[in-house]
């Protein structure tokens, strides 16, 4: 396999991330509306924190994604204004959305949860991006560091690699049974949100020790610190996620 892998449209070549990232796009804005029919919320309230979500993420993925790589600013100024124009990372799109969603509900006067219409569309379109990511290759830096076991993937520079974007999806295809099992049990408002969240940045900040990132402090990350930062935030709210009350 080459890569990026490209995909063909006629004599229009598509590159893997752009159609990918469009699906999930998609896909999530669609289950995000789809979901929010059942919403006891109104519509003109849920389209607000729809926009003050979607700004936070665009906000929050720039942000930390060029702290995640600000090494760069002295070693490869080019790449980094590379980064700066189409970088993101999916971390600090999601939790920036945490802050832009929270800004808008403290406007419109909300202040009931609204997170778990967001837990599946975000799961799943995390995924289908992420296929779009592995697709990619070496350009996209969400490969993992070398490695020799069997199933390690060379990427274009010769070297096996772990493929974190496939264990992203794995691991997001597992946490998306355990939430629907989850949710048949009693629940208060926005616990399954909390639970994708902890669970989701949990097994970000795990994997993100095998990519070969610049580590800032403590041997940790951007991406990581945001994520344990949001851990420790959520953390009184982890024992009553784990209870499952008929």
């Amino acid at each position: 396999m080459n890569f990026p892998v490209y995909f063909y449209l006629g004599s229009l070549r598509i590159h893997p991330h752009v159609l990918f990232e469009s699906i999930a796009y998609t896909v999530a804005l669609r289950l995000v509306l789809r979901n929010a029919r059942k919403d006891i919320i109104s519509p003109p309230q849920r389209t607000s924190i729809i926009v003050g979500g979607m700004l936070g993420a665009i906000i929050g993925a720039k942000v930390l994604v060029l702290l995640q790589h600000i090494n760069l600013l002295e070693q490869n100024p080019q790449l980094f204004l590379l980064l700066l124009l189409q970088g993101k990372t999916v971390v600090g799109a999601i939790l920036g959305a945490v802050i832009g969603v929270e800004i808008t509900k403290k406007f419109i006067g909300i202040t009931r949860s609204t997170g778990d219409v967001f837990v599946y569309p975000l799961i799943i379109g995390t995924a289908i991006g992420r296929i779009g990511c592995f697709l990619t290759g070496l350009s996209d830096r969400t490969y993992g560091t070398a490695t020799t076991l069997p199933w390690g993937v060379d990427f274009g520079d010769g070297i096996p690699r772990h493929p974190t974007q496939l264990y992203e999806i794995i691991f997001l295809i597992i946490l998306l049974i355990f939430i629907h099992f989850r949710s048949r049990y009693q629940y208060q408002e926005g616990d399954l949100f909390k639970f994708y969240l902890v669970c989701y940045l949990s097994f970000r900040f795990l994997i993100d020790f095998i990519k070969p990132d610049f580590h800032i402090f403590w041997g940790m990350s951007a991406i990581q610190i945001a994520c344990l930062c949001a851990i420790i935030y959520y953390s009184r709210s982890i024992p009553q996620m784990f209870q499952l009350k008929s």
